[in-house]
């Protein structure tokens, strides 16, 4: 935390439609919203690779292999499981690896390779009724992505104003590895893809 503080990090907001999102249920029973974020943000990682990255000892290192980290409240207090090699994921795959890590984090039995390697970390309170907040870099990563409660907002959508299901994600940026255009690009990239039907695989 300490080390993620020193960080000169920004943070970048968007307003994400989750109407499409939390239909996921329906094409893939068992999976949740957060699956079909966490697979949105696989595919926005590798179509931005500057950003699955980790920054060290003056220079950034990026990655083919997509590992995402997921923050889970537990007794023993937060735990970032990380699930592995996720680029080629497809829904049911992502959300049988999120139920196992879950469990195992809720039950005390990770070991070490469930809590290292990750390269893009993802923190969501939304459940808890948080509408937005900016989560702490999980260094050596480059960005982390917040997740805030799923609301009815009244928007003016095509034209026509009207009632949507809405989430704002705060993208948290090191800068001294992503800067600004690349940071908006890549969770515009994540909103496009949130906000597109879930596919089952």
């Amino acid at each position: 935390m300490i080390a993620a503080w020193e960080a000169p990090s920004f943070q970048l907001a968007v307003e994400v439609d989750m109407t499409a999102a939390l239909g996921v249920k329906q094409v893939l029973s068992g999976a949740t919203v957060t699956d079909h974020i966490i697979r949105s943000c696989a595919l926005a990682l590798g179509r931005h690779p500057s950003v699955n990255a980790w920054y060290g000892d003056m220079s950034t290192t990026t990655f083919e292999r997509v590992n995402i980290g997921i923050a889970v409240a537990t007794e023993a207090g937060l735990m970032v499981p990380v699930i592995h090699d996720l680029a080629a994921a497809g829904l049911s795959v992502i959300a049988d690896k999120r139920r196992d890590v879950v469990e195992r984090a809720r039950l005390g039995k990770l070991g070490m390779p469930d809590v290292t390697g990750g390269t893009f970390t993802i923190s969501n309170l939304g459940m808890l009724g948080i509408d937005r907040f900016n989560a702490i870099l999980n260094v050596p990563q480059v960005a982390i992505l917040a997740v805030g409660s799923t609301r009815p907002r009244y928007v003016l959508a095509d034209g026509e104003a009207m009632w949507r299901e809405t989430a704002e994600f705060t993208l948290t940026c090191d800068h001294r590895a992503v800067d600004g255009a690349t940071g908006a690009r890549f969770l515009g990239e994540i909103k496009n893809l949130v906000e597109q039907a879930p596919l089952a695989d």
